[in-house]
């Protein structure tokens, strides 16, 4: 069975936009649960929005457990497949608080596991539905972080202009320092920007580029230190954090250790060469790649692979998979 979370909030979709309600408040409700420390259930409005009732009352769509955030109930039989899909999708997001932090990659590839043609061609590799994922993930997480690569590339606006939800901190890391002000993320002004370089490719300071923060980090094995980077976005309050892109920074984090989940969507492409999705070091044997949980949601036309970078899987358990759609 494949799950689809994809439907459509905000474009006409009544259930998949009460369905996105529903997922930002669980993630909105989460931090004062935490606080609580309690177990609490809620039912979900026609809208919706949150309705509290007792724990154990059949009609709760979700429930809060200490030191494991949000649970759904078994499905019920009026439940729309792909609503519960949605909300399931984004849970282990929504569940995320600041003592028990997330921080979560994302990668769009070909079947043939490339994000971009030899000439940096990307636009797009996966479809419309995997973009609005993109930007619900952005509205759900405190930060979006990116390379210097993909501002050079894409000029992104690193916003959450195609879903209802707050704009995240964006943070652009550009260890030299090289970006210049030109870029939507330093002068839009739609939402604060972080830009973090490396302090041993700079002669003092870097000078901030348009209205950017300015963070200087160290050296890590491969480049700056990441896990000072997660650490600065910790002391900013970003219990959620999502790290969107490109291939060479998406898989810097996963190299490093740093990303508790990581999710892969595949689209019915072949592009037969160009720039790779992951950059990893290489596994001798097969018994030493790691074999993460992984979930698989049916997104448009592309597949989903939800990674829990924190949890193994066995070899045999693709059989266990459900593929749900999300739209």
């Amino acid at each position: 069975m494949v799950h689809d979370p994809s439907a459509p909030a905000g474009s006409g979709d009544t259930r998949g936009t009460a369905a996105w309600t529903f997922v930002r408040a669980l993630a909105h409700e989460a931090a004062t649960l935490a606080t609580r420390g309690l177990p609490a259930a809620f039912m979900r409005a026609p809208d919706g929005t949150l309705r509290p009732v007792a724990p154990g009352d059949p009609r709760a769509a979700a429930s809060w457990q200490p030191g494991q955030g949000w649970v759904l109930p078994p499905a019920a039989a009026s439940e729309s497949d792909d609503a519960r899909a949605l909300v399931d999708l984004y849970l282990p997001v929504c569940s995320a608080t600041a003592a028990a932090p997330i921080v979560i990659g994302h990668m769009g590839q070909s079947l043939d596991g490339f994000i971009a043609t030899h000439s940096g061609d990307s636009r797009y590799v996966t479809g419309d539905e995997n973009m609005r994922h993109m930007h619900r993930l952005r509205a759900l997480c405190d930060a979006v972080v990116v390379g210097a690569g993909t501002v050079a590339a894409d000029d992104p606006k690193l916003t959450t202009r195609h879903v209802p939800g707050p704009n995240p901190l964006r943070v652009v890391i550009d260890p030299m320092a090289r970006l210049s002000s030109q870029f939507h993320v330093f002068q839009d002004g739609d939402a604060p920007t972080l830009y973090i370089y490396a302090r041993r490719y700079v002669n003092g300071a870097a000078p901030a580029p348009g209205r950017a923060d300015v963070v200087a980090v160290g050296d890590g094995p491969n480049g700056p230190d990441l896990a000072e980077v997660i650490a600065a976005l910790r002391a900013r309050g970003c219990a959620r954090i999502f790290v969107e892109g490109g291939g060479v920074t998406v898989s810097a984090f996963l190299a490093a250790g740093l990303l508790d989940r990581v999710q892969v969507t595949v689209a019915p492409m072949f592009i037969g060469g160009g720039r790779p999705a992951f950059r990893l070091p290489a596994a001798n044997l097969l018994a030493e790649c790691a074999r993460p949980g992984y979930r698989v949601f049916r997104m448009g036309g592309d597949v989903l692979f939800d990674c829990d970078l924190r949890a193994s899987a066995s070899p045999a358990s693709g059989e266990d998979a459900r593929i749900a759609r999300v739209l």
